[in-house]
């Protein structure tokens, strides 16, 4: 495996093209078929009331505002049913840091989409499940375990942002630690579920930094086994409280290497996402050859990068087209990144 040193020194050098081309011979070796996936799902935010006050969102509202909302499951499900008329076969359901939601209301959210859907719910980031066992008095495991048996399938790996308490206190000081967010995803994968793991960079962190991030996720996957995916994206700083004090959001070749990075360091992850939703859909598109072997989803509704400024929106077919032009083969999967019964 490649090691910090030699991660940071291929960071700091010039030689994009190589870089590149290093990442893109490790995704030939993992993925040696050519495919490059997509998946059909649906973000719904069920909440957008907050206790946390992240500088870097735009999406929150404190509690009693005016704009803020909990959704009605009547709204829930007719945004699921649209999902599934237009071929889609998960939701990821994340919200705000809700003091007054406890696990009933989770267990009979998730029971009553069972109850009347065939989809896969991939839901609630770390630091919403260490929201929902505090204000319910249960332990972490307990949490999970009575959300899994509700119906909960897997957990995205959102809360990540950082994996370094330095960073986290500077950009998001109320919301969970590095430690919190480990515990929910070993004891995620504990129980029997999978996750992605996540990471927002470009907020005024170190390369050092970034490095704790990849050593941590690196090492929960060697001992785990649970992560289906790693998801890096950089941060969108145009509407965020934090944006006034990042003078430059990180550009598509920081992008690109920080992608061609994770491909490498991550060898032990089968699947690096190369993301269009904040760098865009030609970066994107570069990103399959530098490591990326997935485009994501092309998100039937997405709100909280929206929220921060960007507006990137793609089609099934300009997703399709996208890959094919890059010269991969298009195939839609499911949330476990399974594509061998899809098209």
């Amino acid at each position: 495996m490649m090691t910090r040193a030699e991660a940071i020194d291929l960071f700091e050098s010039d030689d994009l093209i190589g870089i590149g081309m290093a990442a893109d011979a490790v995704r030939r070796k993992l993925h040696p078929e050519g495919v490059v996936s997509y998946i059909i799902d649906r973000n719904i935010n069920y909440t957008n009331f907050c206790t946390e006050y992240c500088s870097f969102c735009a999406f929150y509202r404190p509690m009693g505002h005016d704009e803020g909302y909990i959704l009605s499951k009547e709204t829930i499900f007719s945004k699921i049913q649209e999902t599934i008329d237009l071929g889609g076969t998960g939701i990821l359901m994340q919200g705000g840091l809700h003091p007054d939601l406890k696990i009933e209301w989770y267990e009979d959210l998730l029971r009553s989409i069972k109850k009347r859907f065939d989809i896969w719910c991939h839901c609630f980031s770390a630091p919403e499940i260490m929201n929902i066992a505090e204000v319910s008095g249960l332990s972490l495991h307990d949490t999970l375990s009575h959300l899994r048996d509700a119906g909960l399938d897997s957990l995205p790996g959102g809360g990540a942002e950082i994996l370094d308490d330095q960073v986290r206190h500077r950009i998001s000081r109320l919301k969970c630690n590095t430690q919190d967010w480990i515990d929910v995803h070993r004891t995620c994968h504990a129980i029997g579920l999978r996750s992605t793991a996540t990471m927002m960079f470009g907020t005024g962190e170190s390369i050092e930094q970034r490095m704790n991030h990849f050593d941590i996720v690196r090492q929960i996957q060697e001992d785990t086994g649970g992560f289906t995916a790693f998801i890096p994206w950089s941060f969108q700083r145009e509407l965020t409280s934090l944006g006034r004090f990042v003078k430059e959001e990180a550009t598509a070749v920081e992008y690109l290497k920080m992608l061609a990075l994770s491909r490498l360091y991550l060898e032990n992850i089968l699947n690096i996402q190369s993301s269009w939703v904040t760098p865009g859909l030609k970066t994107c598109q570069i990103g399959l050859r530098f490591g990326g072997n997935d485009v994501g989803s092309i998100m039937i509704e997405e709100n909280v990068v929206s929220a921060a400024g960007t507006h990137h929106q793609a089609t099934e077919e300009e997703l399709r087209r996208l890959i094919r032009d890059a010269g991969f083969i298009p195939k839609q999967r499911d949330t476990l990144y399974r594509t061998y019964f899809l098209n």
